[in-house]
Order: C-alpha cells, then sequence, then structure tokens
C-alpha cells in the first residue's frame, strides 16, 4: 500500500508516515535518525545496548547485504503479492513514526485497516533453514512493529529456500499477538539505547560528559536523539 493509499483509508496512520522504502536513499536517512525494528532486534538486554550502539553509529562491522538478503529482496514483491491475496493484507513501503515517541520508527512490509480502524500488519522473512517456532530475534522486530502503529497482531510469513530455490508450493505463516510485556521490554531497552547514543554524538561534538543533561524524570520515558544528519 502507497502513502497516497493510506491517505484516503486512514488519514491518521498516514500523517506518521515519515519515509518510502522506494526512494532508498531517503530511507535509509530518516531509519537512521530514529530506532527501528532492526535496532530492537538486537536488543536482548541491557548488555547489548553498547553493541546496538556500535552498530547504529557504525562502529560496528559494516553489512551491506549478501546472497540472502539480495534473495529475499527479489522474492519479498512476489510473498506480499501471497499474502495480499489469502489474508488482504496489502504491501506497505512505508516508514512509520510512533505516535508518543517520533524517533521510533518501523517499516512493516504489509498493512490492513479495517472499518473500526484496526490495524493488522505482515512481516515476510527468507530463509534457508527449517523453523520449529519463529525465531525470538524477528519477534523483536514483529512486537515494535506492533507497538510503532498500534497494531493488534501480525501475520508472520516465510519462504523456506533451498540453495535459493523456493521449498513448497507456498510460504509458511502463523499469527503474533500484541504482547504488552514484550513491548513495554523493548521500550525501555530503546529509552537506554538512546540516551547511549545521545551521550555518544554529544561527545563526538566535543560536549565534556559532565555538560551531558541528566536523564529526564520518569514521567518521560523517551529522549530524543542527537544524531547527526
Amino acid at each position: 500500500m502507497t502513502p497516497e493509499a493510506f491517505a484516503a483509508l486512514a488519514p491518521d496512520l498516514a500523517s506518521r508516515i515519515v519515509a518510502d522504502s522506494r526512494d532508498r536513499v531517503g530511507w535509509m536517512r530518516a531509519r537512521s535518525r530514529g530506532i527501528t525494528a532492526t535496532d530492537v532486534a538486537q536488543l536482548t538486554s541491557h548488555t547489548a545496548i553498547a553493541r546496538a550502539a556500535d552498530s547504529k553509529l557504525g562502529g560496528g562491522p559494516g553489512f551491506s547485504g549478501n546472497a540472502y538478503t539480495d534473495h529475499g529482496r527479489r522474492r519479498e514483491p512476489e510473498i506480499a503479492a501471497w499474502v495480499a491475496a489469502t489474508h488482504g493484507i496489502q504491501p506497505s513501503s512505508a516508514l512509520f513514526h510512533a505516535v508518543v515517541e517520533k524517533r521510533h520508527l518501523a517499516t512493516p512490509d504489509g498493512i490492513a485497516v479495517d472499518a473500526g480502524g484496526r490495524v493488522t500488519l505482515a512481516e515476510i522473512k527468507t530463509t534457508n533453514k527449517t523453523w520449529r517456532s519463529i525465531p525470538r530475534t524477528y519477534l523483536r522486530q514483529v512486537w515494535w512493529q506492533q507497538h510503532v502503529l498500534g497494531a493488534e497482531r501480525t501475520l508472520v510469513v516465510w519462504e523456506e529456500h533451498d540453495g535459493f530455490v523456493p521449498v513448497g508450493d507456498e510460504p509458511r505463516c502463523a499469527w503474533v499477538e500484541r504482547d504488552e510485556r514484550e513491548i513495554g521490554q523493548l521500550v525501555r531497552l530503546a529509552t537506554e539505547l538512546i540516551d547511549e547514543l545521545y551521550r555518544r554524538t554529544m561527545s563526538r561534538r566535543g560536549v565534556p560528559s559532565t555538560a551531558v543533561a541528566p536523564p529526564a524524570p520518569p514521567r518521560e520515558p523517551f529522549r530524543a536523539l542527537a544524531l547527526a544528519d
């Protein structure tokens, strides 16, 4: 579903569109200014904050894709068409921000909005492994997307391949329901990550650590990122 389609179907949701992945440069720039589902996938606990900050600021090992991610990008439109035909969830290329914290960002692979305004998402994966259950890394991404868009459930769809040849006649799928406990934990860890990014970017700009503002009071659970453009 394009941003233009959202404007007609769900104007409140459309007002939270930040960028469109069809403009990859603009989309990547917008993602760099907030916390995305890719970022929170790494947030297993407090001890993962430093590594996630390294990755966000380019200090960790770089990753620009490989044969597996290339295969996933090639297959996603075909799988998305299957999702639309079988479940009525339309493909989406929009990057959204959350209602409260505009630095919380997500680009779900598919979105459906019913007559009552309820949002349902789809997340598409390709894998060369046989899943017995959805990997927790991907569940964190799903819960984060639900948080950002206010969705109640997500259809996770995965297509297994053998040597980049799809296995089976059609993808497999499973519903993941919204989990407030898991979302709350991710929001807390994301806030810690934002604080760490703020400290590091202020340090890069020559601001002494003693001059960095102390954490906001508990009633203000979100901080502003200070990432350079």
